[in-house]
């Protein structure tokens, strides 16, 4: 273990040795608070693993999965069948890997992209993007970057930079802008076939990574959201308690630390819920259950509303603001910093009504106010999991890509709705299920001066009932 990362866990087992028997000095109700605090707060990381297990159980890469250390290139957009990550996207193609960098450091390399927009997002356990190499930050040149661990120190070879990760669990979540057409989908399994991760030990040396091993224990077939929002309160803090020891809370959250180990939760140690007294034991058996509906509700607070559209523009980078961190990671868990991508979603339309399959709805954008990026944008369908409706054109999302029609005085109008408008709509249909649904724009790399989404000086428009 690292030298930091060994103080920063005998800091905080320090810290929950002097509490030790505090627990049983707290009142039910003081102990669900702190209960429902540290769920929120650990909701990230327990997800994140979650979502690594399941995503890594494979002997080889295959689809969207692939073992620790390999890239899991997906080859065409993802379809009404995927169920690995709620909100998944339809504009890019998906370069992903798991790394563990606790025990030595990996080393990325990116080929020349040629111009072509993409980005590289790191992600660290608690879902903090602490890098975001791309066309936006570093251009699309050639580059190589090694990812080191907590505490790491050492020398790399000349013309490796140095990327620091908070926290050993790192997840390489890489887009390419792919319009779809055979064409560029070539293209761009070229760029893929030539991204690579290595060991630090490995750079520079003939490498081939080693077989998965798969563990016939790990459920492959629930969504992720949903296991992990079925754990009960012991399984879920101990699952989080163990995480904590190789991907440490940062400094920031020294208090929610304290707090925790005043049940006795704490880094590397297993959370003993029946040493609790049993007042407090039954008072903690619906944490999981009235913290996920904290996290849930936190979505109609999280933002701006306008028009219908909810949107935020503190993701990526969370601080101290767990709620949020955890609502982003259950509606939309990988998701960029705000100058890479803003996502306006809308459950509801202007009036606050639901959305349904049962009515026709409209989108206008007005002549010259197109969504205003420097890297693309697209108009996405989910249900109301988060997750692609199926239907006859397999079609997920409107974008720019697409051949839309204007109206005869330069606006474009965007038919939302179950059923066909028929052939002279079709190009700008966008496919509802017969259900409630909901909307997200994706903004990426917005502009940056007015318009710009991120001043407020242009703002989506409403989705309204077709008259």
């Amino acid at each position: 273990m690292p030298f930091g990362r060994r103080v920063c866990v005998a800091l905080y087992l320090a810290v929950v040795s002097s509490h030790a028997c505090s627990g049983q000095s707290l009142s039910p109700e003081e102990a669900k608070a702190i209960a429902i605090d540290a769920y929120i707060y650990g909701y990230p990381l327990v997800t994140m693993d979650t979502t690594r297990q399941v995503m890594t159980n494979v002997a080889s890469p295959k689809g969207t999965h692939a073992p620790m250390g390999q890239f899991a290139r997906l080859r065409e957009y993802p379809t009404a069948k995927f169920r690995d990550v709620t909100a998944p996207n339809a504009d890019t193609l998906y370069t992903v890997s798991w790394i563990d960098v606790g025990k030595e450091p990996w080393v990325l390399s990116l080929p020349n992209a040629d111009g072509r927009y993409y980005l590289f997002p790191m992600l660290d356990g608690w879902t903090n993007v602490f890098q975001v190499p791309g066309k936006r930050t570093t251009g699309t040149e050639a580059q190589t970057y090694a990812i080191t661990g907590p505490g790491w120190e050492g020398k790399l070879p000349e013309g490796v930079k140095q990327y620091k990760s908070p926290t050993s669990m790192v997840w390489l979540l890489g887009r390419i802008y792919c319009t779809g057409t055979t064409e560029d989908y070539a293209a761009v399994h070229k760029l893929q076939n030539e991204i690579t991760i290595v060991p630090l030990s490995s750079y520079g040396k003939p490498y081939t990574p080693p077989a998965g091993k798969v563990d016939p224990s790990i459920d492959m077939k629930t969504p992720v959201r949903e296991q992990v929002n079925a754990m009960d309160t012991a399984a879920y803090f101990n699952r989080l308690a163990s995480l904590m020891a190789d991907n440490p809370p940062a400094e920031a959250d020294s208090p929610m630390v304290a707090k925790m180990a005043k049940l006795g939760l704490a880094p590397g140690q297993p959370f003993e819920l029946g040493s609790l007294d049993p007042s407090i034991q039954q008072a903690l058996q619906d944490v999981p259950k009235q913290a996920l509906e904290k996290i849930t509700g936190h979505f109609k607070d999280a933002g701006e509303h306008i028009n219908g559209w909810l949107f935020t523009t503190q993701t990526g980078l969370y601080g101290t603001h767990y709620l949020e961190r955890a609502m982003i990671t259950y509606f939309g868990l990988g998701a960029n910093r705000p100058q890479d991508a803003v996502y306006p979603t809308s459950e509801t339309n202007a009036e606050g009504q639901p959305y349904s399959g049962e009515n026709n709805y409209t989108l206008t954008f007005p002549s010259g106010k197109m969504p205003p990026v420097e890297g693309f944008w697209s108009l996405t369908m989910y249900d109301s999991e988060y997750f692609f409706v199926a239907n006859p054109l397999n079609r997920y999302t409107l974008s720019q890509r697409n051949s839309l029609k204007a109206n005869p005085n330069g606006s474009t109008t965007l038919y939302i709705q179950h059923e066909n408008p028929g052939p002279d709509k079709q190009s700008n249909w966008l496919p509802a299920p017969k259900g409630e649904f909901t909307l997200m724009l994706r903004l990426y790399w917005p502009q940056e001066t007015p318009p710009s989404i991120l001043d407020g000086t242009w703002t989506p428009p409403p989705a309204v009932v077709a008259e």
